[in-house]
């Protein structure tokens, strides 16, 4: 918790600060966009004797010309008891116009250095850069310990909009900020001279030694050797100084040359400190860098919305942990429920079962984990906890586990440990898993075995609780209600309906609603690829079911299969359709058993209605990716799901292979017996790189990872290793 902690604390106390320099850093990113734009520049070999010539022949009194970094140049000159600086036309000399910088960018650049304070403010501008260095710091440990490891970095957030959009503006933001931040120190250290920004002094000969009248610029021999796209700084040699020398500042270092003879008297090569100081402060500003300062200004427009989004997270854990009505002391209580959450969603489960359990006749205790005990009231303890990034406890009971593995055992206190969390992440459900077996260790018994709740499943948790209801011989109901985002009207096209002992099944197509225009219900239907979910409300029923697609957006429609299930009053809504009838339903993303653009092989294994959303997977493989499908069903001629459509895509290659699994012949065989037939094909595949979708029952899931574990054996791969480099993924039910 130290890195969340630094992080926390940071963002709200200093956060204000960071956001105005984020801001008004990336208002100066801009100005180097336009000094690009207007920049006249040289030819490329132009000398900078004929540049100095041309300038002195139109720009009278001549001081001085420097070269800006976006590469245009500037004259300074004293006339008529007048200083003057323009902007001027290296090609001839002319004078462009007057160069005077910004009156809104020098006030941006006040405040972003200094916040008009003086040397106070760039001291607390320094810290404030210091603190955004270690915000990216402690949010990269954050990001990789939420998404399961420092390989998962790129891969999508899961969670709420708020953490959604500072988990991709951050990601965005750690290049822009860490690079701003740690400039800005280095750029402070050496205002105050704690390092240096040059590396030496001036030599001592720097006056004329020779005599006789002054070389005009085009005479000077040293100055025709070089070019004006290495120059840097011009100077002039005063008129009523005799010992004045012209001073040159190149790319490569600082010299003098003599007025009259126009040798040079003295060369300072350029220093390391100098060469760094160069570097960092073009990598701050951008200046001569214009597209970095590009880059840098558009990552910048992040800043608001990751500030605002941080700040929605943080108000949200505030009011994450409810109170549930009816609730007792813990002294007082029969039935504790003790919750380890880190965004939330883990009380409103909590808050249903203490619900149902006051109903049924108990007095409740419903807290966080932190809090674990009993009392001598106690009959039944239930945690329910869900995991964090790489199976990490949540924030507020990280020491829960140490303090559980301390306690004792109380004789006739069962404590049944329910976990949650999602099994695209490589340590799925460690924590809960950890807290029971802990809780077994020391002698605890339960009334349920350990079950772990995947994606926050209402459907799971009804079914653990009929479970808990049989244990405990009344009725526990709970009215568990999970958000549902906002529905679109979808309506059936289509349907291919099929019939066998497993029970009917329909594949089912769907259009987009329609609002009586001309533009078609494609264009309408929201974003979603092959294996997001769709969302179902049947009516009357406030609990979505989900359906994993069997395509995606650019097919035009919406395709799912769905077996009825006995009482199923979700599956039984959907068998009743007919062509033209309408559904309430809505897009939940899968982003973590979705399909990225790689090329690499995909080995595709599924069973029974499971086989749909990899079904998608090569109806939408128009680069001819390598694809090969294990199909495990009962019979060719009762539940070949999608077998004409697969049949065509091998034709025309989308599918490199299928090797399907028929149990119900008398020579029948299932689909981990059609892996083991194939383990040398396998293994080739896996050496080449080969990613794995698993769509299906969990029991199948499970057999399948224990045969691929025996096949991997050889390759010194496991499928848990496969999940900790992204290659493999389950979608089970």
């Amino acid at each position: 918790m130290f890195w969340k902690s630094i992080h926390r604390w940071l963002g709200l106390s200093l956060g204000t600060a960071a956001l105005l320099i984020a801001v008004t850093g990336t208002i100066l990113a801009f100005f180097p966009l336009r000094n690009a734009w207007v920049a006249v520049r040289p030819e490329a070999a132009l000398p900078v004797s004929v540049l100095a010539q041309r300038v002195a022949d139109h720009v009278p009194g001549l001081e001085e010309i420097k070269r800006l970094p976006a590469g245009g140049f500037v004259a300074y000159s004293f006339h008529a008891d007048q200083t003057r600086a323009a902007r001027v036309d290296p090609t001839d000399g002319r004078i462009l116009g007057p160069y005077a910088p910004s009156p809104v960018e020098r006030w941006v650049r006040g405040l972003h250095r200094s916040f008009f304070l003086g040397d106070a403010g760039r001291i607390a501008a320094a810290a404030v850069s210091l603190a955004m260095v270690l915000l990216c710091l402690s949010g990269v440990f954050m990001l990789a310990r939420r998404l399961g490891g420092w390989r998962r970095l790129g891969t999508p957030m899961r969670g709420s909009a708020a953490q959604k959009i500072h988990g991709w503006t951050g990601r965005a933001l750690v290049l822009g900020l860490g690079v701003s931040s740690l400039t800005a120190l280095y750029m402070a250290a050496t205002t105050f001279s704690l390092i240096p920004a040059d590396s030496g002094v001036d030599p001592q000969v720097v006056s004329a030694t020779s005599t006789g009248p002054d070389r005009r610029p085009a005479e000077i021999k040293v100055l025709q050797e070089l070019r004006a796209g290495d120059l840097r700084d011009l100077t002039l040699p005063a008129a009523d100084d005799p010992g004045d020398t012209w001073t040159v500042v190149t790319d490569g270092g600082k010299g003098w040359i003599d007025r009259h003879s126009g040798e040079w008297l003295a060369w300072q090569p350029v220093g390391l400190a100098r060469s760094l100081y160069d570097v960092v402060y073009a990598l701050h500003t951008g200046e001569g860098l214009w597209l970095w300062s590009l880059l840098m200004g558009l990552i910048g427009l992040c800043v608001p919305l990751f500030w605002v989004s941080g700040l929605l997270i943080w108000l949200q854990g505030r009011h994450g942990a409810p109170r549930p009505s009816g609730s007792s002391s813990l002294r007082s209580a029969d039935v504790l429920v003790f919750v380890a959450s880190e965004g939330g969603t883990t009380w409103g489960f909590a808050t249903a079962l203490h619900d149902a359990l006051v109903r049924a006749g108990h007095r409740v205790c419903t807290t966080g984990l932190q809090a674990f005990a009993v009392a001598p009231a106690t009959r039944y303890v239930f945690v329910l906890a869900a995991s964090y990034g790489n199976g990490q406890a949540p924030a507020h009971a990280d020491q829960a586990l140490e303090r559980i593995q301390r306690l004792p055992a109380v004789e006739g206190v069962p404590v049944t440990v329910l976990g949650f969390g999602d099994r695209q992440f490589p340590a799925f459900g460690r924590f809960p898993r950890a807290l029971d077996w802990a809780l077994r260790d020391r002698g605890w018994p339960h009334l349920l075995p350990f079950e772990c709740i995947h994606r926050q499943s209402a459907q799971q948790f009804e079914r653990w609780c009929d479970a808990l209801s049989a244990v405990l011989g009344r009725r526990i109901m709970p009215h568990y209600v999970p958000h549902v985002p906002r529905t679109v009207t979808l309506r059936l096209e289509a349907r291919r309906s099929y019939s066998s002992v497993a029970g009917a099944t329909a594949i089912l197509r769907f259009s987009g609603p329609s609002d009586g225009s001309r533009t078609t219900g494609r264009h309408r239907l929201p974003h979603f690829e092959a294996g997001d979910l769709l969302g179902v409300l049947a009516p009357g029923s406030p609990v979505p079911r989900y359906y994993s697609l069997a395509s995606g957006r650019r097919n035009g429609f919406l395709e799912i299969c769905v077996r009825h299930t006995p009482g199923g009053l979700c599956s039984g809504f959907l068998h009743t359709l007919k062509g033209g009838d309408e559904i309430q339903a809505f897009i939940k993303s899968n982003d973590g058993f979705t399909l990225d653009r790689s090329h690499q092989p995909l080995i595709l294994i599924g069973a029974g209605t499971g086989v749909a959303p990899l079904a998608g997977f090569i109806r939408n493989n128009s680069r001819k990716a390598p694809m090969y499908l294990y199909f495990g069903t009962r019979s060719s001629e009762e539940d070949f799901y999608f077998g004409d459509a697969l049949k065509g895509w091998l034709q025309d290659r989308r599918l490199t292979r299928l090797r399907t699994a028929f149990s119900r012949p008398p020579a029948g065989c299932y689909v981990q017996d059609a892996l083991r037939q194939d383990a040398g094909r396998l293994k080739s595949l896996l050496v080449r790189g080969a990613a794995l979708r698993v769509c299906g029952s969990q029991a199948m899931a499970q057999g399948v990872a224990i045969v691929l574990d025996e096949i991997l054996a050889g390759l010194g791969l496991t499928v848990q290793r496969l999940r900790e480099q992204g290659r493999y993924a389950e979608d089970v039910f």
